[in-house]
C-alpha cells in the first residue's frame, strides 16, 4: 500500500496513535474478539509507518492474540494450563455478579466457560460496569489447588485484569492540536478512515449519515434512530469500535439492566455506558408495562426514579433497525416509525424526544471496497478522545450566529442543537478554535433535516399540532431565510414537470375529523360499456362518494365537459393511489371529475399541476376549510401549480411570502372552469 497525502499527515500529527486499519481485519478475521481489542494490541505494538517496526510488533500481536484469546473447543487447554502453571493470562469479556450465599462476588469468563471464579470487592468496585454487560480486558486467572480440594470449592480467581482502553487524560487536547494541521474535508475522511471506511467509496450524503453515527459518541443524552436496509452496518459502530457502548440484541430488555435495580440499587447500562445501541428494534421489548414510559421519561430529561430517589444518567440512547421495503414504499404505505415495537411506532410523545432520524439508506450496503487500507486513529485513542468530548458543548457558536424559524418548537430547538453541536465537536475537538462559518452552516442543515424527518412522520400520523414542518434558518444578523426539506419527501410523490397520461391527476383530499391531508393520483381507464367501476378494493365510502358525485355531473353537463361524446357509452375504471398515510381520498371529486374527462378526451393535464375541491350532485364547489395547509403540502410534493376553489382565495392571504413564491395558485369557478385551466395546452 502507497502512503497518500491524508497518511503523511496522519503519521505527523498523531505519531504512536495511528494503525493500518487493514492489518486490523487481518486480524479480527483470526481471532473472536472485537476490533477494538485488536486495535489496542496493533496501537500498542504497532503505531508507526515504518515497514519494519510494523513487522516485528505484527509478530508480538500476533503471538500474544494466539497465546491468549480462547478459540472454541480450546477452553480446557487454557483450564489446564491455569492448573500447571498457577495462573494464565487471556483476553476476553468479563463479568460479575454478587453471590449473596457466601457474601462474595463471583465473575463470569464466557470463553472459558467459566461463571464462578472468585473476584475480589476492590476490583469489582474499581470497575462495575463488570455487574452490567462487562467488558473486555487482559485478565490473569489464578488457580488454587487446595480450594479445589475443598466441597463446594471454586480454585478460579481472577487475580488481576486490564481493561482494554486507553487511560490518558489529554487525548482531547492531542486531538485538538492536530486538527489545524487538515481542511474541514481532510478531518472528515481522517474519522472515516479511523472508523474502517474508505471516504473515496462514499458520497457526501453517505458520507453525513457515517458522521451522524458518532454523534451520540460525543453528545450526552442524545437520542437517535436508524432505519434502514440490511447489511449497511448500523450496529458495526456501537459493537466493534468503541468499550464505551453497548449493544443490546433485539428482544426481552429488563428495566433493572437498563436503569436501576430496585432490590440492590446497582446502576444500570444508561449509568455505565455512553451510548446504549438497541439492534433490530422492531422485536426489542420490556419486562415491565411501564419499560417504554420510563425510558420515555429517560429520553427526555436524562433522569429515572428509584422508589422516592431521582436518578440522573447521561448515556445515549440509539435505535437500529430494517426496513422490509424501499423508503419510498414505505412512506406510502405507512410512516417512518412503522418498524418500531407496537408500543413505540404511533406514540407521537416517544417520537418528539428522538433528536435524530438518520437516513439508513443513504449508506450503501457493506462490501470489500468500503474498507480502507490506509491509516487511521487507533479506536481506542478515538473513543477515548469522543467520551471526553461528551463533557462540553458548542451551542454558544450557535447561539452567536443562527437563528432558527418559528416552525420549530422547543424540542425542535433543542434536538437541532444537540445535533449540531455534536457534529461541531467532531470537527472542531479544540473549544477555543474559530469555526469556519461553512461548516456551522453543515452542521445546522443537516441538523434540521433529521429532525424534521422526525416532525414529518408525526405529521403522517395525523397529529394536527405538527402541521408545520416547514423548518429554516438565518445565519448572521443580514443573513437569508433559508428552508431545509428532507430529500425523500420530493422523491416520495413523483410530481414531476411532464404531463400525466391521459385519466390520470394529482389530487389532495383535505382530510377530515380522523384524517390528515393527503397527496393522491386518481387514474381512470375509458372503454366500451358503460358505467363507472372503482378498483381498489375495499373500496373506501369517502371516495366512492366523491366519484358518485363526479360520474353523475358528467352524465349530467357531458356537452359542458366533453362536448358531443357521451360519456353514457363508456366504461371508466377508476383507481386511487395514495401518497401519504391519508386512504380515504375523501373530497376529490373534482380531481375525479377532469380525470373521467381527460380518458374520454383522450387529453392531459398539465405537468405538476395538482388539483383540490368537492364537488356535489348539484355541481356546485364546495367550501375547503384548510386551503394554507394543502398549498404548503402541494409544495412539499414539488407541485408547480395548485387548482384550488375560487372561495379559498381569501385564506391564500396567510400563505408565507416565501412558500408563495414556490407555487402558482390558480382558482377556478365551477368545474368547467377548472377542467378548461387544467388541460394541457
Amino acid at each position: 500500500m502507497e502512503l497518500d497525502t491524508l497518511d503523511t499527515k496522519l503519521s505527523q500529527a498523531f505519531e504512536g496513535y495511528i494503525v493500518r486499519k487493514d492489518l486490523v481485519r487481518q486480524f479480527a478475521r483470526q481471532f473472536p474478539v472485537p476490533t477494538y481489542v485488536v486495535e489496542f494490541m496493533l496501537g500498542r505494538y504497532c503505531a508507526t509507518t515504518d515497514e519494519k517496526e510494523i513487522k516485528e510488533g505484527l509478530e508480538i500481536v500476533q503471538r500474544q492474540l494466539a497465546e491468549r484469546t480462547v478459540r472454541a473447543g480450546t477452553e480446557e487447554l487454557f483450564r489446564v494450563a491455569a492448573k500447571e502453571k498457577g495462573q494464565v493470562k487471556i483476553i476476553d469479556i468479563i463479568t460479575a455478579r454478587l453471590d449473596a450465599k457466601t457474601d462474595s462476588y463471583l465473575a463470569t469468563l464466557p470463553s472459558l466457560r467459566l461463571n464462578d471464579a472468585r473476584i475480589g470487592a476492590d476490583l469489582v468496585n474499581s470497575h462495575e460496569r463488570m455487574l452490567t454487560g462487562g467488558f473486555y480486558a487482559e485478565v490473569t486467572l489464578g488457580y488454587d489447588a487446595s480450594i479445589a480440594l475443598e466441597k463446594g470449592g471454586r480454585p478460579f480467581a481472577v487475580e488481576g485484569l486490564r481493561p482494554i482502553q486507553l487511560s490518558k487524560r489529554d487525548v482531547v487536547e492531542t486531538l485538538g492540536r492536530a486538527r489545524s494541521s487538515f481542511s474541514t474535508p481532510e478531518w472528515k475522511d481522517m474519522l472515516l478512515r479511523s472508523v474502517g471506511l474508505e471516504p473515496g467509496e462514499l458520497t457526501d450524503r453517505a458520507k453525513d449519515a457515517m458522521l451522524l453515527r458518532m454523534v451520540p459518541f460525543v453528545e450526552r443524552n442524545y437520542n437517535l434512530v436508524e432505519i434502514g436496509p440490511r447489511g449497511t452496518g448500523k450496529s458495526h459502530l456501537y459493537q466493534q469500535v468503541s468499550p464505551y457502548a453497548h449493544l443490546v440484541s433485539g428482544g426481552k430488555a429488563t428495566v433493572a439492566r437498563m436503569f436501576v435495580n430496585n432490590a440492590s440499587g446497582q446502576r444500570g447500562l444508561v449509568c455505565q455506558y455512553d451510548v446504549v445501541c438497541f439492534d433490530e428494534v422492531s422485536g426489542v421489548s420490556f419486562d415491565q408495562k411501564d419499560g417504554v414510559n420510563i425510558m420515555k421519561g429517560y429520553m427526555e430529561s436524562g433522569e429515572f426514579s428509584r422508589g422516592k430517589e431521582s436518578i440522573r444518567a447521561d448515556g445515549s440512547i440509539v435505535l437500529v433497525g430494517n426496513f422490509e421495503v424501499d423508503v419510498e414504499h414505505q412512506q406510502r404505505v405507512g410512516h417512518l416509525f412503522s418498524v418500531l415495537p407496537p408500543e413505540m411506532r404511533d406514540d407521537t410523545a416517544f417520537m418528539d424526544r428522538i433528536h435524530c432520524y438518520l437516513p439508513g439508506w443513504d449508506v450503501p450496503k457493506l462490501h470489500p471496497d468500503l474498507f480502507t487500507d490506509h491509516f487511521g486513529l487507533v479506536s481506542d485513542f478515538l473513543s477515548e478522545c469522543l467520551s471526553h468530548l461528551r463533557s462540553q458543548s458548542r451551542v454558544d457558536w450557535l447561539r452567536e450566529t443562527v437563528r432558527y424559524g418559528g416552525a420549530l418548537s422547543g424540542r425542535d430547538t433543542t434536538a437541532v442543537n444537540k445535533t449540531a453541536s455534536g457534529l461541531l465537536k467532531l470537527m472542531y475537538p479544540d473549544m477555543s478554535s474559530a469555526p469556519n462559518p461553512e461548516d456551522i452552516e453543515w452542521a445546522v442543515r443537516l441538523a434540521l433535516e433529521v429532525r424534521r424527518r422526525v416532525k414529518e412522520q408525526q405529521k403522517r400520523i395525523g397529529a394536527a399540532e405538527f402541521r408545520n414542518t416547514h423548518f429554516s434558518y438565518t445565519i448572521g444578523a443580514e443573513g437569508v431565510e433559508k428552508f431545509v426539506s428532507t430529500p425523500e419527501i420530493a422523491t416520495n410523490a413523483g410530481i414531476g414537470e411532464d404531463p400525466l397520461e391521459p385519466g390520470q391527476v394529482w389530487a389532495l383530499s383535505p382530510g377530515g375529523a380522523d384524517e390528515y391531508p393527503g397527496l393522491f393520483r386518481v387514474e381512470v381507464g375509458e372503454g366500451p360499456g358503460s358505467g363507472v367501476r372503482i378498483l381498489n378494493k375495499p373500496t373506501p365510502a369517502a371516495f366512492q362518494e366523491s366519484t358518485r358525485y363526479a360520474e353523475q355531473n358528467l352524465y349530467a353537463r357531458a356537452v359542458q365537459f366533453v362536448g358531443d361524446k357521451d360519456p353514457r357509452n363508456h366504461e371508466f375504471n377508476v383507481q386511487l393511489r395514495s401518497f401519504d398515510a391519508a386512504r380515504s381520498g375523501a373530497k376529490t371529486g373534482v380531481g375525479v371529475l377532469l380525470a373521467l374527462c381527460g380518458a374520454l378526451l383522450k387529453k392531459s393535464v398539465r405537468g405538476g399541476l395538482i388539483v383540490v375541491g368537492e364537488i356535489n350532485l348539484g355541481g356546485s364547489i364546495e367550501p375547503v376549510h384548510n386551503a394554507v395547509a394543502l398549498a404548503e403540502l402541494a409544495i412539499e410534493k414539488g407541485a408547480k401549480s395548485l387548482l384550488v376553489p375560487v372561495n379559498c382565495r381569501r385564506q391564500m392571504v396567510d400563505l408565507s411570502d416565501d412558500m408563495a413564491t414556490k407555487l402558482d395558485i390558480e382558482f377556478y369557478q365551477d368545474a368547467r372552469d377548472a377542467l378548461l385551466k387544467a388541460l394541457a395546452e
